[in-house]
């Protein structure tokens, strides 16, 4: 029997976030959308959080909004990666 899947953490939301602006260099919300798999107005919330808590910076270039990721955004990656490798180690995951 298929086990269902187990909804998202904002945690786990937050670095599929933070990972897909780091691996694109700068991402424009629609990108971020589509490989965070989020919905639009969750997506907006959760960008204007990182923002405040600047893990991403918002930027403006003509008519195009797009994120970049701060040094402190690639910190959080970090610790968030070394922590689930941590707890999975008990055999829990994150």
């Amino acid at each position: 029997m298929v086990q269902p899947e187990k909804p998202r953490s904002t945690l786990k939301t937050y670095l599929d976030i933070l990972v897909t602006v780091r691996d694109e260099g700068r991402a424009k919300p629609t990108r971020i959308l589509q490989r965070a798999n989020l919905a639009h107005d969750r997506l907006n919330r959760h960008l204007q959080e990182l923002v405040g808590k600047q893990l991403l910076e918002e930027r403006q270039e003509d008519d195009s909004r797009y994120y970049v990721l701060t040094p402190k955004g690639l910190e959080f990656i970090d610790h968030v990666r070394k922590a689930e490798a941590f707890v999975k180690g008990f055999g829990i995951a994150l």
